[in-house]
C-alpha cells in the first residue's frame, strides 16, 4: 500500500520558555511524511518549495526513504514562512503567530504526478479546502482519506470546508476547532455535528488530555503522555496524523482495532516530536524505542479488575 502525503513544506522560526529555533524545517507535508514512513515503505510528498529551500533539507527527506516526485519547486517566490511565540503551558499549544510568510503557497496549485494517483491512503494536510478537494479530484479510488483542517479555514472558508469533509473518511482536529466547527459547546454532540457533515471516523485532539476517536461504534479515549519537559509543540498534530496513516498502511485492514492501535502510534509519535525543536526527533527514532512508547500508553490506560465497592 501506499500514503500520499499532501500538505506545506516550509520554513519555521520558534520561540518557547526553552529556547529559539530560526528557519528550521517544518511544514504539514514534512511532519506527515516522516511520520508515516517508520510504517510504510512508500511515502509520496506533494508540497512545494521556493528558490530558498537548501538542498540538505530535500536530502535529509530523500534519505528517510520519502518519494519526492510530487515536491514542486517555485524559482521565482520564496518557502512558506510561518513565525511563532509559544506560552508557559506548552503542553496545550497555546501560541501566538508573530510572521506568516505564505511565499510559494500562494499559488500553490499541486498537479500529482502519474506514479502517485493510485495511492491508497490520503493525508491531507492543513491546507485550503479547495486544493484539498483538487487533490482528492486526482486520485483513483484511495481506500481512507485522513484531513486535518484549522480554526482560519473554519472561519473563512466554511462552506468549501464542508464540500471537502464530504470526502473524507476520517477527519483529525483540536477540541477548540470542534467546537467551533459544530457550533456545539459539549464535545460529545460536537463530534455527532462533525460527523454528520462527513466523515466516518473522527479524531478530537484535546492536548494534554489526550484524544478521542469516534465512530459508529463508540467513543474511544487514549491518555497523553506525561511529558516532564515539553520544546515544541509545533507539528505534533501533523506527526499524530502521519503516524495514524503509516500504521494503518502497515496493516492493510481498516478495521476498528486497526485504527485504535494507530491511534496510540500516532500519539507515541507525537510524544517524541514535541521533545525537541521542529522534526528533529522524528529522523532517526529506533523502531523499539516506539514499541516501548506505544506499551507505555496501554499501561497508562490499564484498569485493574474492580469489585463491588458496596455490600451485597
Amino acid at each position: 500500500m501506499s500514503i500520499l502525503a499532501v500538505g506545506t513544506t516550509a520554513f519555521d522560526s520558534v520561540e518557547t520558555p526553552f529556547g529559539n529555533a530560526e528557519r528550521i524545517l517544518g511544514g504539514s507535508a514534512t511532519y506527515l511524511s516522516l511520520a508515516s514512513r517508520y510504517f510504510s515503505d512508500d511515502v509520496r510528498l506533494v508540497g512545494v518549495v521556493g528558490h530558498d529551500f537548501p538542498d540538505e533539507y530535500v536530502e535529509l527527506l530523500r534519505e528517510r526513504g520519502i518519494d519526492l516526485e510530487g515536491l514542486e519547486v517555485d524559482e521565482d517566490r520564496e518557502t512558506f514562512f510561518w513565525k511563532g511565540r509559544y506560552h508557559d503551558n506548552l503542553s496545550i499549544g497555546e501560541r501566538d503567530t508573530l510572521e506568516t510568510r505564505l511565499g510559494v503557497v500562494e499559488t500553490f496549485d499541486p498537479a500529482l504526478p502519474e506514479s502517485y494517483r493510485d495511492s491508497d491512503i490520503v493525508a491531507l494536510g492543513n491546507l485550503d479546502p479547495e486544493i484539498q478537494r483538487y487533490v482528492l479530484q486526482q486520485v483513483e479510488a484511495p481506500e481512507l482519506v485522513i484531513c486535518d483542517t484549522m480554526n482560519f479555514w473554519i472561519e473563512s472558508a466554511l462552506e468549501s470546508l464542508r464540500e471537502t469533509l464530504d470526502q473524507v473518511d476520517c477527519l483529525v482536529i483540536n477540541d477548540t476547532e470542534a467546537r467551533q466547527l459544530s457550533g456545539e459547546p459539549n464535545l460529545i454532540a460536537a463530534a455527532a455535528a462533525v460527523r454528520a457533515m462527513g466523515p466516518e471516523r473522527l479524531v478530537i485532539k484535546k492536548g494534554e488530555h489526550g484524544a478521542l476517536y469516534f465512530d459508529d461504534e463508540g467513543v474511544f479515549s487514549v491518555p497523553a503522555y506525561p511529558m516532564e519537559n515539553v520544546h515544541d509543540p509545533t507539528g505534533a498534530g501533523d506527526t499524530f496524523a502521519g503516524g495514524l496513516a503509516g500504521f494503518l498502511d502497515a496493516q492493510k485492514a481498516l478495521t476498528r482495532e486497526n485504527v485504535k492501535r494507530g491511534i496510540v502510534y500516532g500519539s507515541a509519535l507525537s510524544s517524541f516530536v514535541i521533545e525537541d525543536f521542529g522534526p528533529d526527533r522524528l529522523l532517526d527514532l529506533p523502531n523499539e524505542e516506539i514499541l516501548e512508547r506505544a506499551r507505555a500508553f496501554r499501561r497508562l490506560s490499564e484498569i485493574p479488575d474492580l469489585e463491588p465497592a458496596y455490600s451485597a
